[in-house]
């Protein structure tokens, strides 16, 4: 164990346990196909007992999104803290490029696919969701507006953002680990094709 590190009571081990059971799920079955007793039976545990650490299979949803886009939140400010060339922003989005897709393809849960299954919740839950992901996107609008200054790209305007999203959340989907492209030079594509660029050599065809 890391030094300084408390380690986690047993309940707090089995809500995360759980929290990432149930998240896996979710992406893999869908939130409505998923029972309490499938996310029960990923962790070992008996059916009702999900409910002794969680009210409901929403707040179960609510919490694994949540802590989800607080874990990538994270990741990315430590991606850009390595970046050592404060006055060029090109190697603060490659290194936020790269933590978002390894978010997507190198963790237990894509929370970017979980996005879609809030429809399943209120109001209140949606709007702590809404402002988890505002925080998360941030530093990119902020990356983005320091290249548009720079002259490295057209426009930051937020459909930009967006659109930069939308190709990088749509990788599970095709992205195969043991296929010939590795993380690093699929984030060297998405960085061509968002600065409008060449692949040169960088990429293997």
């Amino acid at each position: 164990m890391p030094r300084g590190r408390k380690p986690q009571s047993p309940d707090a081990s089995r809500r995360n346990d759980l929290l990432r059971a149930a998240a896996r799920l979710f992406v893999e079955k869908g939130f409505n196909a998923t029972t309490t007793r499938d996310i029960a039976e990923a962790v070992g545990m008996r059916s009702g007992s999900p409910f002794y650490h969680f009210r409901s299979k929403q707040e179960l949803l609510k919490a694994a999104i949540i802590g989800g886009l607080e874990a990538a939140y994270e990741r990315l400010l430590a991606a850009t803290a390595e970046v050592t060339d404060s006055t060029d922003a090109e190697p603060r989005l490659r290194a936020m490029i790269r933590a978002h897709l390894g978010n997507l393809l190198e963790g237990e849960c894509p929370t970017p696919m979980l996005l879609g299954e809030t429809r399943a919740l209120d109001a209140s839950d949606k709007a702590e969701i809404a402002a988890a992901f505002d925080r998360y996107q941030l530093p990119w609008q902020s990356v983005l507006n320091d290249l548009a200054a720079s002259g490295k790209l057209p426009s930051a305007a937020p459909p930009v953002r967006l659109l930069l999203f939308g190709m990088l959340n749509w990788a599970p989907q095709w992205y195969r680990a043991e296929g010939p492209l590795s993380l690093d030079e699929l984030t060297e594509a998405c960085l061509a094709l968002l600065l409008g660029r060449e692949r040169g050599d960088e990429i293997r065809k």
